[in-house]
């Protein structure tokens, strides 16, 4: 038989990519979840995980076991559901924007959709714009994005810093108006940025359009133009170009605003484990 406190030990060290923040995250100490690893290799005959000064990562033998643990977790929180008084039942739609959910998302909701196996849980993705306009339409409960400095809308989780980045900053800065790629309005970092340009009087054309980050990934990747994001999900490939070179941009704050009249009590159970992920993820 398979331990579940080992399973559970397993799956969070692969979520943090380190045996130090997974014991944060599970509330053991350091050495407790070594050991639960330990024995979890010594009972199966395998090594699950590969250690370096940098960074956890799975063998082999460890990505094949992964989404059996998971699978096993998944199974006990649906049973403690259902033999727990009050357990959290109903429908939560959350609205996540598109930045967000390719650099820490699976991480923030592995462990809920896990702990609350009866929430049907809805995703949505989008620019924050327009998840605040379809939260105003009444079509999302929670919403994860982005707003600007001095918005008082919604409950902070973080602040981050925008950057230019782009693949060849040199190339790009001595090829004659600014080339950027952006999102489509209402996007808060296009704004942003065109703010900055006008008001330092630097020339910009539009180059590339794209709804999601990928799409805008792939063209800034290509050598195609400037990209501003919130500097922790800068792509890999570019390079972030010196505040000296491009106008300074204001920072950003991802913030979770609940709709009025949506079930309070789902609303705050995700809401407080979303506020505990990002900034245990961050603090790493």
């Amino acid at each position: 038989m398979l331990d579940l406190s080992q399973l559970r030990s397993f799956v969070t060290v692969e979520q943090m990519g380190s045996f130090t923040l997974a014991a944060e995250r599970l509330g053991l100490g350091q050495s407790t979840v070594s050991q639960h690893i330990q024995r979890l290799e010594n009972s199966l005959g395998r090594r699950l995980l590969e250690r370096d000064t940098h960074k956890v990562v799975l063998t082999g033998d460890g990505e094949a076991l992964l989404s059996h643990a998971r699978a096993i977790l998944s199974i006990e929180g649906q049973v403690q559901s259902l033999f727990k008084g009050g357990s959290l039942r109903g429908r939560l739609r959350l609205g996540v924007s598109e930045d967000f959910v390719t650099s820490q998302l699976p991480a923030v909701l592995e462990d809920f959709v896990r702990s609350h196996p009866s929430v049907d849980l809805e995703l949505t993705v989008a620019l924050s714009g327009v998840l605040y306009e379809m939260q105003d339409a009444g079509a999302i409960d929670l919403v994860l994005a982005k707003r600007r400095l001095g918005d008082e809308h919604g409950k902070l989780v973080y602040r981050e810093p925008l950057v230019w980045l782009a693949r060849d900053p040199e190339h790009i800065l001595a090829s004659g108006p600014l080339p950027l790629i952006a999102f489509p309005p209402p996007s808060v970092t296009r704004a942003i940025a065109l703010e900055a340009l006008g008001r330092h009087g630097v020339a910009w054309r539009i180059v590339c359009t794209c709804g999601s980050l990928s799409g805008l990934t792939a063209a800034a990747r290509a050598g195609m133009g400037v990209l501003v994001q919130p500097r922790s999900m800068a792509p890999s490939g570019l390079k972030e170009i010196a505040p000296a070179r491009l106008p300074a941009l204001e920072d950003v704050e991802f913030v979770l605003v609940p709709r009025k009249g949506a079930d309070q009590a789902l609303v705050a159970a995700l809401s407080d484990d979303i506020l505990r992920k990002v900034r245990g993820l961050r603090s790493a």
